[in-house]
């Protein structure tokens, strides 16, 4: 499998699998709520559909969407600490861990 492949596996697992791992493990009793809550997050992924082009292969969207800039990024952890905002500061924070892993990887394959 090459890198790209692999690249588009480990991302959208993440993405789309993960939080229910993440609910299963910790909130074993209502994992399919935390699950479900922690994956609706990916509508901050909405803003994807405001840059030109909507998809460029080796572009990192941390720091160039306007959900994905850091100002925003940084008050995504703050929702973790009341317990009616936890499951989605857990998404958003999820979410954001695995754009960065993509761009880490964008930045030793793109030039």
């Amino acid at each position: 499998m090459t890198t790209s492949i692999l690249q588009n596996i480990l991302h959208y697992f993440l993405h789309f699998g993960f939080p229910f791992v993440i609910a299963f493990i910790f909130w074993r009793e209502k994992w399919l709520k935390a699950g479900t809550i922690m994956f609706f997050t990916i509508i901050i992924d909405i803003d994807h559909f405001w840059a030109n082009p909507v998809f460029e292969a080796c572009r990192c969207s941390i720091g160039y969407h306007p959900f994905h800039s850091i100002p925003v990024i940084l008050l995504y952890p703050v929702f973790l600490f009341f317990s009616k905002t936890r499951f989605i500061g857990l998404g958003l924070t999820v979410h954001i861990f695995t754009d960065w892993i993509d761009c880490m990887i964008m930045k030793l394959n793109c030039t």
